[in-house]
């Protein structure tokens, strides 16, 4: 390397639309530029690494629970890799909405790579609807992810009603330190030259919060899709559950029955990137509110949900399989 990369963090709590975020600034990077995206997600799947690799970005997974959690080995693995596959003029960092920041920006300042990489700003995402709900606002994560950030920005204004806009800006004023900058904005969509400049590598209130890990260190390794073609898993902590399905692509889902499954009341997520009758299609629910797009094919169709409550798999399964369609 013959200068560090910059790198730019990108926090936000559940479902607040961080990978909108980072594929909006995917589109507006400059054309002989490349960029590198490390994901890590709370459940199995790496729906979201599916949907980033739609803008040509060098896309490197850290699936399974939360990036601070696996900051060691499993982190600095994907990290090395990305960064030795890509070369990248710039570096964009989305750890699960449900994961603790200390612990990763302890390890991208620390000595592994104080040469390699340069934090810049870090960036929150805050829905300001969700600050009128005490489990989120209580939530050690939420208020950690907002105190490391240098610049908060609240996303989804489109959908929020003006007192709730004005309650944002109260909140995010009364933060000490003053943050660097906040923004307004919808539907994820950043100004490029916010990723500039330097972290003030702000302290978090509860820095210790979130050394129990759940889960193993080591990755569990991926079964072939040719030799399993429907295949379960199931992630759980921080007072969540996960299941993800990875299916053979050859099967094909009725996408009302998708649609339906998915406004299901248990769930605070669900996500997808799927075959369906009506063509391969993105889905997002977060919040009750579903979104559908068109997407290119891929090798397997991906689907997870994320619950409070702890889920039948068996029963979920069933559903799923419910909404397989009749092919010709």
């Amino acid at each position: 390397m013959t200068s560090p990369i910059p790198t730019n963090l990108v926090l936000g709590f559940l479902g607040v639309g961080k990978t909108t975020t980072i594929l909006d600034l995917l589109k507006k990077k400059p054309e002989n530029e490349a960029w590198a995206v490390l994901v890590n997600e709370f459940g199995e799947v790496g729906i979201d690494g599916a949907m980033l690799e739609t803008e040509g970005a060098f896309v490197r997974e850290v699936p399974g629970g939360c990036m601070c959690c696996v900051a060691g080995l499993p982190m600095q693995i994907g990290l090395n890799q990305l960064i030795h596959k890509a070369k990248p003029d710039r570096l964009l960092i989305e750890p699960t909405g449900l994961g603790h920041p200390s612990q990763i920006i302890e390890t991208l300042t620390g000595e592994h790579y104080q040469d390699v990489l340069k934090l810049g700003p870090v960036l929150c995402l805050v829905d300001p609807r969700r600050l009128e709900e005490p489990r989120v606002v209580e939530n050690v994560q939420f208020r950690d992810q907002v105190a490391a950030a240098d610049i908060v920005v609240a996303n989804k204004t489109d959908l929020c009603q003006p007192e709730q806009l004005a309650r944002f800006d109260e909140w995010v004023g009364s933060l000490q330190p003053a943050k660097t900058a906040v923004f307004h904005t919808r539907q994820g969509r950043m100004d490029i030259g916010w990723l500039d400049g330097e972290t003030g590598l702000s302290e978090v209130g509860s820095p210790h919060a979130h050394h129990h890990h759940h889960g193993s260190a080591e990755p569990l390794p991926v079964p072939d899709i040719r030799d399993e073609p429907w295949q379960q898993v199931s992630n759980q902590g921080q007072g969540h559950f996960s299941l993800g399905w990875r299916v053979h692509s050859d099967t094909v889902f009725l996408e009302t029955g998708l649609l339906v499954l998915a406004m299901d009341s248990r769930f605070v997520r669900f996500k997808a990137v799927v075959h369906t009758s009506e063509g391969w299609r993105t889905i997002n629910m977060a919040d009750g509110a579903l979104s559908v797009s068109e997407c290119e094919p891929r090798d397997l169709s991906r689907i997870e949900l994320i619950s409070e409550q702890s889920l039948d798999a068996d029963e979920l399964d069933a559903s799923l399989r419910e909404a397989i369609g009749q092919t010709e």
